[in-house]
């Protein structure tokens, strides 16, 4: 039967196959953009160095995405979801959205696609702002709770 706990050990799993997906995309960088490359019907020649460093420097916030939503989760598995550090990572997590979107809107430059990444991601970040906002409400209903008695 489906309940909350597996629903949480599913997330987490998600996160860890998206953690070796990330780590397996950073190590064959090379191949896959050489691949693309020679694949695409775009004229991409001469972009390999924009390519590299489109992975690379989003890769920064992608993996710190992950870290802390992994630690989310942890706390959410635990039953600990109006913790301040909820809220903090909460917000890493919006800031990774927004700098992996900002990374990709720059790389439109050399490539119009990643717009197709650029806008969820953005988007993704408000929605997880607003989350945020929930929890440091809810964070702060907690804490008047905990003194009122």
């Amino acid at each position: 039967m489906w309940n909350n706990r597996r629903s949480v050990l599913l997330s987490q799993f998600c996160v860890m196959l998206f953690s070796a997906a990330l780590l397996a995309v950073v190590v064959f960088a090379n191949s896959l953009v050489k691949w693309l490359i020679g694949f695409s019907q775009a004229e991409l020649h001469g972009t390999e160095t924009y390519f590299f460093s489109t992975i690379y420097s989003g890769s920064l916030p992608a993996a710190l995405l992950l870290y802390s939503l992994f630690r989310l989760l942890r706390h959410i598995s635990a039953r600990q979801m109006f913790l301040p550090e909820n809220v903090d990572l909460l917000r890493r997590i919006s800031w990774s959205c927004f700098a992996g979107s900002a990374v990709c809107f720059i790389s439109t430059l050399y490539y119009f696609p990643w717009l197709l990444v650029a806008i969820p991601a953005g988007f993704m970040g408000l929605i997880v702002r607003v989350i945020k906002n929930v929890v440091a409400l809810g964070v702060e209903l907690q804490r008047e709770a905990d003194y009122t008695v």
